[in-house]
């Protein structure tokens, strides 16, 4: 059965099997192709996509391409329109030895899904080259006793082409002696032999000129020619005899340089120097016989000489010439065939034709990421191999189609976060004896997928700022994190907006969106604003982009930022002095009047404090710091002013204080006096004290109010947490004839106290703030 029938049949039964075990592996096909050489560059060999049937407009899309093959840089293939044209000028006798098919192999590869063809494209041979013998002139010499019908061998003409356009015949130019015999050789060629018509006469004529000419079968035929010297010699008439025709050996090709092959023994009847052999190697013999073996010329032993390579050659055909000393000489041809036992001597080859080393990470288990072929020199067990994968990675080799073909595929699942890199190894062994290894180690790399949203450390994230920040400088920055790279881990930031409403602050917000540093556009007052919420997006690059947002809780804390206002007294002026008219007869004690206060700062901001900064007399009157009265330390003598000046200095208790001042005018009158300007003055100041009563009720309420708010938000807030958590807001009331409003932020081991105090004994109207001492003191 010829090849093509072989591979029909094999294909038969291939197609047999793969549907009786539902075989899902890459589609494939062969197609042949025939042409002769020297043709010239972009010459079409044939429509592959057409011959294949595949669709011609999505080749270029499934890369349509030659993956690998026997010289394959022969031939390109148009991935526009399928064909397969010649790429190089091919010499069909530089590419291929002997008189046998000269096929070219190619592997045709297409993605999606993945399919590879084979195809084989023979060369022919075209009639380029000429006959041609070893040599141009042949000394040859004939005893004139050399009976009729003798023939002696000639070189054989090689010419390169093959087949018709080999030699086909020889000719022997015209003479009267001798004539042409040809006999068709071992490998395919015809030897020419000088065949004797009639006998020769030394005495008549020494020596005889005559021109052989080999003609090919091409058309039109062409020549090459030799030139023949015959010597005509006297008297040797028995030639050496081998005992046998043809010595048949077998010798292992790991033979070793002095092995002895085999003897050749020739025996010649004449006596003398005319029946003394010596062993030559035939004039056809090929020059590398003279290299792998050696000849002794006395004994006739072959031994080995070279390297034998039965991979290169598994036959050796050796004609041995076996000659007497006579004059002439006479010889005779042996002939010794070796044929050469394969040992395992070749390691399997490994040949990766790799898709792509790069795999993303969502690739499905299935994806083909390589083609591997093994292929072993040696033959029978020993050139059958077996391949296998190194453990543990996610990969695993399926046999392909072809023996000795394996694709490389994803087995599971992959995670580049996991890992990125794959450093695979595939060992090919033979079943020799012993077996012969080896492997080849593939780098695979994988490509990242935007599978993973951007993280922050902690969310929601909780700020502290204090007041009066300034505008358009940065309050604190954010950073995201991304477990993908490249551009699927870069991170762009952005505020989310509200509804633009009053309470909404991220108007004045902004964001640089690579840095993730926050600015405020405007400055912040503790007074008028305490806590506020916004929202940022972390946006990746990738492709679909993945975000993830964090809530952000701003508490503003208070800053000294507010001077304390004087309510009492208050002129008409608006200027904080005020006249106190008292009788003279008042005891030591007496409540001359009661400097009142407020400080819209809270917590320690905001508590007040009273001092004496000026008085005319010391020992006559005394300020309470914490209440703001002054009483009397004494009663009033004749020898006292009738009028005295004081200066009130009140002021904050912030790390940098701020005061303000008030000044009152005590005036002694006489008690009559006194009792009149009473009644009238507590009708004044009556109606005063019930509009500053008034004014005070609105603050306290808004105060009270604004606290319930907070209150309640932070209780929301904090519901979901633990009693340790949510005790960073405290609120802290007393009842006792005195409003204190105070709100604690705890962040860590720092603890913010943001209140204020209004005093019993105020009437109401005066926020003042204990002194250091008495609040170490435990008050």
């Amino acid at each position: 059965m010829d090849k093509d029938g072989q591979r029909r049949r094999w294909g038969y039964w291939w197609i047999v099997l793969c549907l009786m075990m539902h075989c899902e592996q890459p589609v494939s096909a062969q197609i042949r192709y025939s042409i002769p050489e020297e043709m010239k560059e972009g010459s079409q060999v044939g429509n592959i996509a057409k011959d294949l049937g595949l669709d011609i407009s999505s080749l270029e899309h499934r890369r349509f391409r030659i993956v690998s093959g026997s010289k394959d840089s022969f031939f390109q293939v148009n991935q526009n329109n399928g064909i397969l044209y010649v790429s190089k000028k091919i010499d069909r006798e530089e590419i291929c030895d002997g008189n046998g098919a000269c096929l070219l192999n190619l592997k045709i590869a297409v993605e999606n899904p993945l399919e590879v063809h084979y195809v084989e494209v023979e060369i022919t041979d075209v009639n380029d080259h000429l006959p041609s013998f070893p040599e141009n002139d042949l000394q040859i010499k004939i005893a004139e006793n050399t009976l009729k019908g003798t023939r002696f061998g000639l070189p054989t003409a090689r010419d390169l082409d093959v087949g018709l356009n080999s030699v086909r015949s020889y000719r022997l130019a015209q003479n009267d002696n001798f004539e042409i015999e040809v006999r068709d050789g071992e490998y395919g060629d015809k030897s020419p032999f000088l065949l004797l018509q009639k006998p020769l006469d030394r005495e008549n004529q020494e020596k005889l000129f005559l021109t052989l000419t080999a003609i090919d079968g091409g058309n039109p035929p062409k020549s090459g020619t030799l030139n023949i010297t015959v010597t005509v010699l006297d008297v040797n008439d028995n030639r050496p005899v081998c005992n046998r025709d043809t010595y048949t050996v077998s010798l292992k090709e790991n033979a070793s340089p002095g092995f002895t092959v085999t003897f050749i023994n020739a025996t010649d009847p004449d006596e003398g120097i005319n029946g003394e052999v010596e062993y030559t190697y035939g004039r056809n013999v090929q020059r590398k016989v003279h290299d792998i073996f050696e000849l002794d010329k006395v004994t006739g032993e072959i031994r080995v000489k070279g390297k034998i390579d039965f991979e290169e050659n598994e036959i050796f055909s050796l004609n041995i010439m076996a000659s007497d000393k006579g004059r002439p000489p006479m010889d005779t041809d042996c002939r010794v065939i070796i044929k050469i036992i394969d040992v395992n001597d070749n390691e399997p080859e490994i040949e990766v034709t790799s898709l792509s080393n790069i795999v993303s990470e969502d690739s499905k288990p299935g994806t083909v990421i390589s083609l591997i072929s093994i292929t072993d020199k040696d033959s029978g067990i020993n050139g059958k191999v077996v391949c296998s994968l190194s453990k543990n990675v996610p990969f695993e080799l399926k046999p392909y189609i072809q023996q000795n073909m394996y694709s490389l595929v994803t087995k599971e699942s992959l995670d580049r976060e996991v890992a990125s890199h794959y450093d695979i190894t595939i060992t090919a062994t033979d079943l020799g004896n012993p077996a012969l290894s080896a492997s080849k180690s593939l780098s695979i790399e994988v490509s990242d997928v935007n599978d993973n949203t951007p993280q922050f450390p902690h969310s929601p994230l909780e700020i502290y700022l204090f007041e009066n920040n300034l505008p358009g400088q940065s309050i604190f920055s954010v950073s995201a994190t991304d477990e993908d790279k490249n551009e699927n881990a870069h991170i762009t930031y952005h505020i989310i907006r509200g509804e633009q409403t009053q309470s909404d602050m991220t108007s004045f917000l902004r964001i640089n969106s690579e840095t993730g540093v926050i600015s405020a556009l405007r400055s912040f007052d503790f007074e008028t604003l305490k806590k506020f919420q916004f929202h940022i997006l972390a946006t990746d690059s990738g492709t679909p982009s993945l975000s993830s947002n964090l809530t952000v809780n701003v508490f503003i804390l208070d800053q000294n930022d507010n001077v304390p206002m004087i309510l009492h007294p208050v002129s008409a002026n608006g200027s904080a002095e005020g006249v106190e008219e008292i009788p003279s007869n008042v005891n030591a004690g007496h409540l001359v009047t009661k400097v009142r206060a407020y400080d819209a700062d809270i917590g320690y901001n905001g508590w007040l404090l009273f001092s004496l900064q000026e008085v005319s007399d010391h020992s006559l009157f005394g300020l309470d710091r914490y209440t703001g009265q002054i009483r009397t330390l004494r009663s009033f003598t004749e020898t006292d002013e009738a009028q005295h000046k004081l200066v009130i200095l009140v002021k904050d208790n912030g790390n940098v204080s701020l005061s303000a001042t008030a000044t009152v005018i005590v005036k002694v009158v006489e008690p009559k006096e006194a009792f009149a300007a009473s009644d009238v003055k507590n009708a004044v100041k009556d109606e005063e004290e019930n509009n500053v009563t008034f004014y005070l009720i609105i603050t306290l309420g808004s105060v009270s109010v604004l606290f319930v708010i907070s209150i309640i938000v932070l209780i929301v807030m904090q519901c979901s947490k633990s009693t340790d958590y949510s005790s960073k807001y405290l609120q802290d009331t007393n009842y006792d004839g005195t409003l204190c409003h105070s709100i604690q932020y705890r962040s860590g081991d720092k603890r913010y106290i943001i209140g204020s105090t209004i005093v019993p004994g105020s009437n109401g109207n005066t926020l003042v703030i204990p002194d250091r001492r008495r609040r170490d003191s435990g008050e």
